[in-house]
């Protein structure tokens, strides 16, 4: 005798609920990729296809943009790619340290003033960035950094972000972990090392992601700082592609399409360490 399971009919109610979920992340959907897509496009147009009619598909299909960009001397984009990177990597490394240290500390370790300490972390978080600049700029100044990597790099290396999101991913892990490991003889430097970042290394990916993004699309302090061309990052490279009078629309779209090429790759890398990071906050939650 076979038994023929039957499947239940979704509600009316949540059936409404779902299309109306699906219909609103579709419309997210849309808002992101609909101006990647036009950006896309447009970079390649020429400059009379892109004025005349720029919701439209290039008419005709040209690579003039990405040429012109790519061959001028005024425009050195693979230097200011190679800028951007080694600024984003050496913040990124040096954000994982310290936030990794301070993080770990306030979460396992007993000092006095703990809270203090955290609580006057975590108020950083509610002054405008742009009230550090010129604090910043006069200590970069004074330590001799102005026109070099130093600059724009070692300023955001201590950021309160990081230690509050790696201080919330320790708090969740298990403190037995840890106290086998100390009965075992292991001191506090050998568990942080060996046994607590390698099971960080979601929370530790994403915030890697955010604080490469973070310094990749920063344009305010580099503008301040780098003063030379040869020394210029990326964004405020590409500021530099448009005119006082006339703008190149193909030729900044495809600067901007460069731009993000890195960003795609990062994050294909690195997306399934995020969703880890993410699905491991909800549990917790």
């Amino acid at each position: 005798m076979t038994v023929v399971a039957t499947r239940r009919p979704v509600p009316a109610k949540k059936a409404w609920a779902q299309a109306a979920l699906y219909a609103i992340l579709i419309a997210l959907a849309l808002v992101i990729v609909v101006p990647l897509i036009w950006m896309l496009i447009t970079s390649f147009k020429t400059d009379a296809d892109a004025i005349r009619s720029p919701y439209s598909l290039p008419d005709p299909f040209s690579i003039e943009a990405y040429q012109t960009l790519l061959s001028s001397g005024q425009q050195p984009i693979f230097l200011w790619l190679w800028n951007s990177f080694a600024a984003a990597t050496l913040q990124t490394v040096l954000i994982l340290v310290t936030a990794s240290m301070g993080a770990y500390a306030l979460a396992r370790l007993d000092f006095p003033g703990k809270k203090f300490v955290f609580g006057a972390i975590i108020a950083t978080l509610l002054v405008p960035p742009v009230v550090f600049l010129i604090p910043n700029y006069l200590i970069v100044q004074n330590f001799g950094w102005l026109d070099s990597i130093w600059a724009i790099t070692v300023p955001g290396a201590a950021g309160a972000f990081g230690i509050f999101f790696l201080r919330q991913f320790f708090l969740g892990l298990p403190p037995e972990i840890e106290e086998a490991a100390r009965i075992d003889g292991a001191g506090d430097i050998r568990i942080f090392v060996q046994i607590v970042l390698p099971l960080a290394r979601p929370a530790l990916a994403t915030l890697a992601v955010l604080s490469f993004l973070g310094n990749w699309n920063d344009f305010l302090w580099p503008v301040y700082v780098l003063l030379s061309p040869e020394n210029l990052t990326l964004q405020p490279g590409l500021n530099q592609l448009q005119g006082a009078y006339s703008t190149h629309f193909g030729i900044v779209m495809a600067g901007a399409v460069i731009a993000s090429v890195p960003v795609l790759i990062l994050f294909g890398f690195a997306q399934r360490q995020i969703v880890e990071s993410v699905a491991g906050s909800a549990v917790k939650g």
